[in-house]
């Protein structure tokens, strides 16, 4: 499980760039960081004001090791409607606390533990630690795969309360949820109108930005089927990228061999892919997970649709396709002639 939330008193490696080196954005010090937020892509800091933490103006961008400002722009979440435009005045309790703690209490503003611990994905665990048994912890495997999949999704989604302001606070996430409820009686995600690129969705319904998995994945082939999150993620840890089960061409090909019933209808991966074995190209994510889901500035993560995204879509919607994204010095056009070309495909579904 991912500990993304630090205090740097008790984890002083917590810090990825070094604070003695002079930049106009970085307008506070180590010492004003209560808690440091990320490491993968991004690192946020968050001073503690009272029993509240407040995130301070500049994030590190830790793909290109720069300083970046970061306020949430009003009119982009749906939340800042009902908070001024100042970091100092839109406590991190109500717009992240919830998903990166344990058991996060509103009025008290106090957490069992910060990050996610073994109940936000198992439920109260109490009676289960003093007698253990099935009956008295929740097991997301045995869930049938909507509630499965809501304990992922209660914060890997964008979307809000049934009610708009809690106590007088506008949540960011699902407050009383707890693993094994019915998420929908908590939470609804962000909905979209086809046809419009917006700050959450490009317009043909594909996440626009991160912790957008459920949004897309509730709209997969995938989900249909009863696949759940865990299907291909352990959230207790793997050497693999993205805590994957296997590497990721492994795991795809187990349920998508050539000749199976859920494809691919190819006698091979390069005839499917068109692309030679070992090449990027060749990866079942290159083209039905493009990298196309804003993090931060350039850096992007993966759509979670599983659906190829024509370089026509494209051309009608504005929605990046995976064609040019890696053969940047091609058209959509010349993309979609050579989709054409590709004998073993449906060309009223590649290639439109």
């Amino acid at each position: 499980m991912a500990n993304v939330v630090r205090d740097p008193k008790q984890h002083p490696d917590a810090f990825i760039p070094d604070f003695s080196k002079p930049d106009p954005l970085l307008t506070f010090t180590r010492d004003d960081v209560a808690f440091v937020y990320g490491s993968k892509w991004k690192q946020r800091y968050f001073k503690r004001v009272g029993d509240d933490y407040y995130p301070l103006p500049a994030q590190w961008d830790v793909t290109h090791k720069i300083w970046r400002a970061y306020q949430v722009r009003m009119g982009t979440d749906w939340w800042t409607a009902f908070y001024p435009d100042d970091n100092l005045k839109r406590p991190t309790g109500p717009t992240c606390d919830g998903c990166h703690s344990v058991n996060y209490d509103i009025r008290a503003h106090t957490v069992t533990e910060w990050n996610v611990g073994c109940e936000k994905c198992h439920g109260p665990g109490s009676a289960h630690a003093a007698q253990p048994s099935r009956a008295n912890i929740v097991n997301p495997v045995r869930l049938d795969f909507v509630r499965a999949n809501d304990v992922c999704i209660q914060c890997h989604s964008q979307g809000r309360p049934l009610q708009t302001q809690i106590e007088g606070r506008a949540y960011d996430w699902p407050v009383g949820f707890q693993a094994g409820m019915d998420l929908q009686n908590f939470w609804k995600l962000e909905g979209h109108k086809p046809g419009e690129t917006t700050f959450t969705h490009f317009a043909d319904g594909t996440a626009h930005k991160n912790r957008m998995q459920g949004n897309d994945f509730v709209q997969s082939q995938m989900y249909t089927h009863g696949v759940t999150c865990f299907s291909c993620h352990d959230v207790h840890g793997t050497a693999n990228n993205a805590d994957l089960l296997k590497p990721a061409n492994v795991l795809c090909l187990e349920c998508h061999s050539p000749g199976s019933p859920n494809g691919p209808r190819a006698a091979t991966v390069e005839q499917h892919t068109h692309h030679k074995s070992g090449s990027s190209g060749n990866e079942c994510v290159a083209c039905h997970m493009p990298s196309i889901e804003q993090t931060i500035a350039d850096v992007n993560v993966r759509a979670h649709t599983f659906k190829f995204i024509s370089p026509a879509a494209t051309e009608r919607s504005k929605i990046p396709n995976p064609c040019t994204a890696c053969h940047s010095d091609k058209s959509n056009a010349w993309a979609i002639e050579e989709l054409k070309k590709w004998s073993n495909a449906s060309p009223w579904r590649v290639a439109n």
